[in-house]
């Protein structure tokens, strides 16, 4: 459960690194949107399982070709949510800036950013699920160790109550990691209108 659980968190945060970089170049540069975004879409499109005996040629049987999968399945919902987060803002707000002569480093810090928190999280919420997948997808083709090579030696051996067993740690440490994005998305932004209303909610 450990060693699954670090392959899912790093590829987690590369996908969150990489991807708001890649969403940050995407909205300020048209080539980049032609390009990256493109690129993105089809790299999506291929089922990860046939990616995965590349990166363990590339990268061998460690933990590297693991957190490469997961990072590649998670990056996606990263830099979508990301990209309409970072649109996702109030053309009066740019106009103010605009007219206040403010730098594009202070618009994006001050303005954008801040507005696509709400849908960065809604990224991450899926990014962390999908890095999960993309641990167990690496655990099965190339692992001796982890959740994924458990279930797989139980299916060798025919050992049903071990292979579940497996399947419900899965079940609870992905539950754990998308409600503990949920946490840090509350604590971060009480201010927006679907905590507001959660509150309101849970008061009820």
């Amino acid at each position: 459960t450990a060693y699954t659980l670090g392959t899912t968190l790093g590829g987690f945060v590369l996908a969150l690194a990489l991807g708001f970089i890649a969403a940050v170049g995407i909205v300020y540069s048209r080539f980049l949107e032609r390009t990256l975004y493109t690129l993105l879409v089809a790299l999506n499109s291929v089922p990860k399982v046939a990616l995965a005996p590349l990166f363990v040629i590339w990268m061998g049987t460690g933990a590297e070709p693991k957190i490469a999968i997961a990072l590649t399945i998670a990056i996606f919902a990263t830099v979508i949510d990301t990209v309409l987060g970072l649109r996702s803002v109030e053309p009066d707000l740019l106009n103010l800036a605009k007219s206040a002569r403010a730098s594009e480093w202070h618009v994006l810090t001050k303005i954008r950013i801040p507005s696509a928190l709400p849908s960065m999280f809604a990224g991450m919420k899926l990014a962390i699920s999908l890095a999960l997948v993309g641990a167990i997808v690496g655990e099965f083709v190339a692992g001796n160790t982890g959740l994924g090579q458990v279930i797989l030696q139980a299916e060798g051996m025919l050992q049903t109550p071990r292979m579940f067993v497996a399947i419900f740690i899965l079940g609870v440490l992905g539950t754990v990691l998308f409600y503990l994005v949920d946490w840090i998305e509350r604590l971060l932004l009480p201010w927006h209108i679907s905590q507001r209303g959660a509150a309101m909610t849970h008061g009820a």
